[in-house]
């Protein structure tokens, strides 16, 4: 009998942030390969102009969907996904998924208000705005933009702990005034257990991570298989900073050692 084809995704973000979509995926597809890339060379991704960063995204993921024969493509971050998806959808014949913050999910369940705590560049997008106008029209959404909070995700993925004092001074504008928080970002997820420490129990977080892996599903198919236990491939479009605490703890969510982009062949 034949072998089913597994199913290849193509996990893309500038830092680490986007693991915890690729660990959503992951725990509901877990059969599927994934390969996740990060352009860490050009991080953090709000500060650059849209023109390049459509040119960057475009040349990596174009080149390794044909490369690696991807069938479906995720772009986990806010940022990119505000940019680049349509110029990307034009040129794949594949499906690419990409990221918003959660404000319509939020706002529905919200009593009081909601925070949105994104990156300085989503807190100003007119794509957020847009979004918070469309969806929260009864709900007031209070805006706390944190590039410190992205770098706490990615020193903790290198074994760093989370200084909850410094965690708390940066969530202060949010304490007491909201009973829902959007993590609108794809790093934060990776600190959710800190934020929640910090902002009290009671506030509920809110990712787009588990709709992100549903849509997933839906597009290539629950399908079946057995659970695939070969290490995933890691690309990073430059060495990242500490690599071998890196390393350890991608190791531990199921990847081979970072490789680098310009070290592969074509």
């Amino acid at each position: 009998m034949d072998k089913v084809k597994q199913s290849k995704v193509l996990v893309f973000d500038s830092g680490v942030g986007g693991l915890s979509v690729y660990k959503e995926i992951k725990q509901r597809l877990p059969h599927i390969d994934i390969v996740y890339f990060f352009d860490n060379e050009a991080y953090p991704y709000g500060e650059l102009d849209p023109e390049t960063l459509v040119t960057r995204v475009d040349s990596f993921i174009t080149d390794i969907a044909q490369r690696e024969q991807i069938d479906l493509v995720v772009i986990a971050c806010n940022t990119a996904s505000t940019i680049v998806l349509p110029n990307l959808r034009s040129k794949l014949s594949i499906p690419v998924v990409g990221v918003v913050p959660a404000i319509k999910p939020a706002s529905a369940i919200a009593n009081k208000a909601v925070g949105l705590i994104a990156t300085p560049a989503t807190v100003t997008r007119s794509y957020t705005h847009e979004l918070i106008k469309h969806f929260s029209l009864n709900k007031k959404v209070e805006l706390l933009g944190s590039t410190r909070l992205v770098d706490m995700a990615e020193e903790k993925l290198r074994g760093k702990p989370v200084d909850l004092y410094e965690l708390s001074v940066i969530l202060k504008p949010l304490q007491g005034i909201i009973d829902v928080a959007v993590l609108g970002c794809t790093h934060f997820p990776l600190i959710k257990d800190e934020i929640s420490q910090v902002l009290g129990q009671q506030i509920v977080l809110v990712d787009s991570g588990e709709a992100i892996a549903r849509r997933v599903a839906y597009l290539i198919g629950e399908g079946e298989g057995t659970i695939d236990k070969t290490k995933h491939q890691i690309i990073a479009s430059a060495p990242p900073w500490e690599e071998d605490a890196l390393n350890q703890h991608l190791s531990q969510l199921g990847f081979l050692p970072i490789q680098y982009y310009h070290h592969l062949d074509a």
